[in-house]
């Protein structure tokens, strides 16, 4: 998404990103199919073509990138479907705190702020 920003509205191949982020084209492929179906990038077939950002960089959230990416952030301790302490469990709580904190943070950051920190 970064390499893609950068690129400020002009489109960008898989394989530009993948020499410059040293990756297999054919991660990156998988990536940006969930990126597109996720409609936070289009791409656009034929000579020229490549992938683009659907909205501003400014627009995009980092939760919503990794999310698509990724998908859920949650960071569990145990199996919470089969535990029967949980309403006396110390790391229940801590890991539910744990997981907003990690969704407030990325939610509050933009894509925008990591290009200015390229």
């Amino acid at each position: 998404m970064i390499n893609i920003a950068l690129n400020k509205g002009n489109t960008t191949s898989l394989k530009d990103i993948a020499d410059k982020e040293k990756l297999p084209i054919k991660y990156l492929e998988k990536i940006m199919a969930l990126l597109v179906k996720a409609n936070l990038v289009k791409s656009i077939r034929g000579a020229g073509g490549g992938y683009t950002l659907v909205k501003d960089a400014s627009s995009y959230s980092i939760g919503e990138i990794l999310r698509a990416s990724e998908g859920n952030l949650e960071s569990r301790a145990c199996d919470t479907d089969n535990c029967n302490k949980q309403e006396t469990c110390p790391t229940i709580r801590f890991f539910e705190d744990l997981y907003k904190e990690i969704n407030e943070y990325v939610d509050n950051k933009k894509l925008s702020d990591l290009i200015k920190e390229v």
